[in-house]
Order: structure tokens, then C-alpha cells, then sequence
């Protein structure tokens, strides 16, 4: 094993499946190759010695090329539990030129014991196990296995090297500001990852990184990847957002933002407006449900303290889209459930819905619940939208997926989904829009002239969506068509 000095580390991010959230056919629209760059990654490289050589190999932007694998002394992979097919084929080809392979990440906490041709795991939080790595390494002692259930502070965490990437060729830039959640719902695993105690970084490291990619030229959208962004509100509002306002300010707002957030944002209109004010434009919400006996379930009561249906037309008041995650297959589902879903999402106006079927992510309270009952199946594929079950579900497992199917149908079915849309505008206010047209948008737009318009099977509903906004709500005609490539993208992952 090499001993301190230069080295040249391969850091390689594996690729992603068609799902919904890749947005695969969407990106075609604006000349984009991904949604963003592996933000893990890009961190760690920033922890990596100075003096090494670093290269980074995104496999959702390009291909793993043979003289990648000549030059590097040793490779990095980071993974999520979706990525397994891609990192496995990854391990095969280091190992073609006797690679060492270190890996970290979501998938390699949970399933390290399962990846037996990996040299070195360093998991949990890289600012915790990285540097006992790295000085085990430079004295030649590197261990198979570095571990921790400590929760460092946020303050360890460097800029991430996002001049390692192309950015041209992602359509968003993740930045992230907390880890953990304060909430326990039991299928989750961000607890068993990050903790339940938020931990934040400084205002003053945001704006590091805000100013980074600033030099760097990126204009556009920010994604904060933080699990629940107002896990801590008072921070937040208190140190935060009024430093992001004074930098947006100060810099011609030149980014729009957007997150994930729990539900109980809607009852905080002071947060709720500081964070329009800054620029945030939407808000991922994990509904999850209308069955309530399945929240409690899961343990995810606050969902039930208020109503939901109100709640996001609080959100979108205010100005910010939400975007919103549901689950069906919960034990106390029964098949209404398929019809209620549906209903509350048409009702609802939220046209980006993530439906997916329950699955048990090993490490959660579900998971170790349905164990102890002999009811697990395999490992999850990490992707609760690929129609798979990891476990046995209390309703028959065809009627639940059948149903499960025909949520999608009927969501984004092209009449469903654009009387969604033109519902969601008709009522989204037009003076809290952030952001300006670029090249892209316009090159966007001539595109979806031809394939939807001309060429796709919803061209009737995308003509009359096209000239409903451009007489009735013409701030919104970019976001419309935005929205009108969105549903093309859903329609053709879930093949509807």
C-alpha cells in the first residue's frame, strides 16, 4: 500500500437507473446530462491531501474511459442503495488493473459486508473516519474497515471541489446546510445515518460556497439536499436566511433555491416568506399518506396535527411549488387507499408526485420490525418507484401493486396531469417567481414545440395548456412548459 507522498485518487460516482427523480428525459430538453453533481463526493475530495492528484468520473455525465484506470493509483466510490448495479460493475473494472477501491457512502454503511472485493470502507460521516484513514494510509496501516457513531459537527465540513466537474453539464448545483431530523418515522433511515439532533453549518460557510460557485459561473438553481431544511427553525430564521438574503442582494440574485421540508412548515408564515424572499421557488413535503391510522403506524404523527390538504395550499400561497412524496403498502392500507391517494393529489394541485411502495431500507425501525416478524424478503433496490417489495405486505401483494399502478395511471395520464397543472397555475402567485430566461429555457422551449406539440400523444393537452397560460397567466408560461416536460419525463419512466 502506498506510503504518504502524491498519489493520483480516481474518485468515481456510479450511475443512476431511469427513475423519477432522475429527470432523464426532462434534461434532454435543456442539454443537461444530470440533475447534479455527486455532492458527497466532491466533498471528500476536499478533505483528500493537497498534494494529490485528483480526477472525478461521474457516470451519469460520462464513461469510465481505460486510460482513467491507467493513470489512477487508487479509486473512491460513493453510493447510494440505487447505484448497486452500477457500482458493481465499477468494482469489476478496478479490479482489471488491480485498483485499491475505497467506498463510503448510504449503500456501503448498510451493506458493507456484502461488497467483499473493496479494499477499504470508510462510512458514516467522512469528517470523522476519513482522516484516521488517511493517516493509516501514509504510514502504510490502512484497516478494511473505519467506523463511527459519532455525529461530528457541520463546522468540519470543507467547500466541496466543484471545479473537479463540469457544471455545464448539470441542470442544478446541491449544496447542503444541515443533517439529521428531529422526526423518527420508522421506514426512514436519515436517523440511523445523520442522527435526530440537526447539525448545521455556519452562515458563513454557506456563503462560502454560494461565492464559489458564483466564481465559478453558475447561475440557476441551488438545491439544499438537507433532509429537512427547517429541522431547526429558530437557526434558521435567526442566522440563515437573512444572510442569504443580503448575499443574494448584494450579488443580482443571481439563484433560485429549493428543498425539502416537513409539512409543519405551512403553520410558520414568517419562515415561510423569509425563505420566498431568498429565492426558494419549491419545497419537496413527504406527505406520504391520507390514511392516518398509517401515519400513526409509522410514526409519523405531525403529519396528522394539521391538515394536510390546507397545509400545502399554504405553501403554495406563499409562492413556493411543493413537490410531494407518497406511500402506499403500509400495514393498516386497505385497497381505498389507491382511489383516496389520487384524489388528494389531483385535489392538492401538487404536480410533481413521487408515489412509491412502501419498502423496509435495512438499519430502520421498519426494517428490523418486519424482520422480527419473518416478513423481509431481500434488500431493498433503493428505488420505491420500480413497483418491487422487499417484505410481505399485508394486503396481497398483486392487488397492491396493481393498485399502486393505477395511481400513476391516473396522475399522469395526460388529461389528469395537465388539469393539475393548469389548476396549480390558475392559483400560484405570479409576483413571488424567481430567476431569469437562459439560452437553454429558449432552446427548451423550441423543443417542446416539436415533441409535445407535434409529435407526442399529449399535444392536444399541450396546445391548450400553451395558449390557456399565455391568455390567462403569461408570467407562468416558462414554468408551464417546465411543467409540461416534467409530465413527459414521469410518463415515460412509469410507461404510461
Amino acid at each position: 500500500m502506498t506510503r504518504g507522498g502524491a498519489m493520483n485518487a480516481l474518485l468515481i460516482y456510479p450511475d443512476v437507473p431511469d427513475t423519477f427523480w432522475s429527470f432523464k428525459y426532462a434534461l434532454r430538453f435543456v442539454s443537461r446530462k444530470s440533475t447534479a453533481p455527486p455532492l458527497g463526493l466532491l466533498t471528500v475530495a476536499a478533505m483528500l491531501p493537497k498534494e494529490w492528484s485528483l480526477r472525478v468520473v461521474d457516470l451519469k455525465t460520462r464513461r469510465l474511459r481505460k486510460r482513467d484506470l491507467e493513470w489512477a493509483e487508487m479509486v473512491y466510490i460513493s453510493a447510494m442503495q440505487v447505484q448497486r448495479d452500477s457500482v458493481l460493475e465499477i468494482i469489476k473494472e478496478c479490479k482489471k488493473y488491480s485498483l485499491p477501491i475505497v467506498a463510503g457512502g448510504p449503500l456501503f454503511t448498510a451493506y458493507h459486508h456484502e461488497f467483499t472485493d473493496i479494499d477499504h470502507f470508510v462510512l458514516n460521516d467522512a469528517e470523522e473516519t476519513l482522516p484516521l484513514f488517511l493517516e493509516d494510509l501514509a504510514r502504510g496501516e490502512a484497516k478494511p474497515l473505519y467506523t463511527t457513531d459519532a455525529f461530528p459537527p457541520m463546522k468540519l465540513t470543507p467547500v466541496p471541489r466543484w471545479e473537479l466537474v463540469r457544471l455545464s453539464s448539470y441542470a442544478e448545483i446541491s449544496i447542503q446546510y444541515s443533517r439529521g431530523c428531529p422526526y423518527d418515522c420508522d421506514f426512514c433511515d436519515i436517523g440511523v445515518l445523520f442522527g435526530r439532533k440537526i447539525r448545521t453549518k455556519s452562515p458563513h460557510q454557506i456563503l462560502l460556497e454560494l461565492d464559489k460557485l458564483y466564481s465559478l459561473k453558475w447561475r440557476g438553481e441551488v438545491f439544499f439536499v438537507d433532509d429537512n431544511f427547517i429541522g431547526n427553525k429558530t437557526k434558521l430564521k435567526r442566522d440563515l436566511l437573512p444572510a442569504l438574503l443580503k448575499w443574494q442582494q448584494e450579488h443580482g440574485r443571481p439563484f433560485t433555491f429549493s428543498t425539502e421540508a416537513s409539512i409543519d412548515l405551512a403553520q410558520d408564515d414568517e419562515l415561510m416568506q423569509s425563505m420566498v424572499d431568498v429565492g426558494f421557488t419549491s419545497v419537496f413535503v413527504g406527505v406520504e399518506t391520507t390514511n392516518e391510522s398509517a401515519l400513526a403506524e409509522c410514526n409519523k404523527i405531525h403529519n396528522t396535527l394539521h391538515d394536510p390538504l390546507e397545509s400545502i395550499r399554504k405553501i403554495h400561497k406563499r409562492g413556493m411549488m411543493v413537490k410531494g412524496g407518497f406511500i402506499v403498502g403500509f400495514d393498516s392500507d386497505d385497497t381505498t387507499i389507491f382511489e383516496k391517494i389520487s384524489e388528494f393529489i389531483q385535489s392538492s394541485e401538487i404536480v410533481t408526485a413521487m408515489v412509491g411502495l412502501l419498502n423496509a431500507p435495512a438499519g430502520t425501525q421498519l426494517y428490523k420490525r418486519l424482520l422480527g416478524e419473518d416478513r423481509i424478503l431481500h434488500n431493498s433496490t433503493g428505488d420505491n418507484t420500480d413497483a418491487t417489495l422487499n417484505f410481505i405486505p399485508r394486503m396481497d401483494p398483486k392487488i397492491l401493486v396493481e393498485g399502486y399502478r393505477e395511481i400513476i395511471k391516473n396522475i399522469y395520464t395526460p388529461k389528469q396531469y395537465y388539469e393539475r397543472v393548469r389548476a396549480f397555475l390558475r392559483e400560484f402567485p405570479t409576483h413571488k417567481l424567481r430567476g431569469r430566461l437562459a439560452p437553454r429555457d429558449i432552446s427548451a422551449f423550441f423543443k417542446s414545440l416539436f415533441r409535445l406539440g407535434i409529435v407526442g400523444k399529449e399535444r392536444v393537452q399541450y396546445w391548450r395548456l400553451l395558449f390557456w397560460t399565455l391568455f390567462h397567466r403569461p408570467r407562468h408560461t416558462a414554468l408551464a412548459v417546465t411543467l409540461a416536460i416534467y409530465g413527459f419525463h414521469f410518463r415515460r419512466v412509469f410507461d404510461v
